[in-house]
């Protein structure tokens, strides 16, 4: 089998920053093959805004995969409604990205790619044309028939998956029931061991409420629902202790005894993540039959177009999926 992963890459919201990164990326060489989908016509234009010199090669699944080459970037092309002007939203090509997405979930459930890596999309400007979108994770669950995934981010020395994710805050206890959570922990138990090579994750459960409920006197949750769910899954042999209060986990000598903390909601942990290590972070969606990373951060309407926008996220997302696909074709 070749080491060479063959890795979709969605270029995102076309007037975002999306086509920018999948530009800069495609000057260097990369040591596995990045088929980027997208309107050709928007990457020469883009690139033409850059000043960057780009090659354009249509994307052939009957050839090999090969490691890419500086200065060209094979297309899986998309055509857009209307042209684009660089920071200015237009709700018509909201189909054209959705077409990206959907492009890539079939390639990857027909096992075409190796993993699917996203830029960022606009999600409001999606739903104002009157489609109904929550984002990517809920697309490729959606999509790939699976009825429960998990968000985690991860950068070099830190990952933490979410319980809860894009919910108002009033909402997240109802959303937190112990059913959901052994879900969730098994999800990540599982893809922690199975796409990162560890055999027994050790894993941080946070609790929902300050200082994990007081003993029941700051809410009771930790005792209800979160400490039950932890002793199942330690009675079937997972290494999940918890739930510690979240304003003290996060301290670098405690997360040295793990390999993963599973905050409830998303601004408990991201934060955190994000004040650790932005722009080498790596959004990941566990539980799905396919690998898919993407970026940490959004569409950045105002860099689009001006060169200043840094790729570095993207390049993380990259090497994630490479290596979580390698160590999944291992087992």
């Amino acid at each position: 089998m070749s080491n060479v992963r063959r890795i979709a890459l969605t270029a995102g919201e076309p007037a975002g920053i999306g086509p920018d990164l999948c530009i800069k990326l495609a000057q260097s060489v990369q040591p596995n093959e990045i088929v980027v989908i997208a309107d050709p016509i928007l990457l020469q234009q883009r690139a033409d805004e850059l000043g960057l010199p780009i090659a354009l090669m249509q994307f052939d699944p009957n050839v090999p995969a090969e490691p890419g080459v500086a200065g060209r970037i094979v297309y899986l092309p998309c055509e857009l409604a209307e042209k684009v002007v660089a920071g200015q939203l237009s709700t018509a090509n909201a189909p054209y990205v959705l077409k990206t997405l959907q492009t890539a979930l079939d390639g990857c459930l027909t096992n075409t790619f190796d993993a699917v890596v996203t830029a960022p999309v606009h999600k409001g400007v999606i739903n104002d044309a009157q489609v109904a979108f929550s984002g990517h994770t809920e697309f490729f669950a959606d999509g790939a028939g699976v009825e429960k995934v998990v968000m985690m981010l991860a950068t070099p020395e830190l990952r933490v998956a979410l319980a809860t994710t894009h919910l108002p805050l009033r909402d997240v206890a109802d959303a937190i029931t112990q059913e959901s959570l052994l879900k969730i922990m098994q999800i990540l138990s599982d893809s922690l061991q199975h796409d990162f090579g560890l055999k027994l994750p050790r894993i941080a459960v946070c609790g929902l409420n300050p200082h994990a409920g007081e003993g029941g006197h700051l809410g009771t949750e930790e005792q209800s629902t979160i400490e039950p769910a932890i002793k199942s899954m330690q009675q079937q042999g997972y290494d999940f202790t918890g739930p510690w209060p979240a304003d003290t986990i996060f301290v670098k000598s405690r997360l040295a005894d793990y390999d993963a903390v599973l905050a409830m909601y998303h601004d408990q942990g991201l934060p955190v993540l994000k004040h650790q290590g932005f722009g080498d972070a790596v959004n990941i969606t566990l539980g799905l039959p396919f690998i898919r990373t993407s970026v940490d951060h959004g569409t950045a309407l105002d860099l689009a177009g001006t060169g200043k926008a840094s790729s570095t996220s993207l390049q993380a997302a990259i090497n994630m999926a490479a290596t979580m696909s390698s160590n999944k074709s291992m087992l």
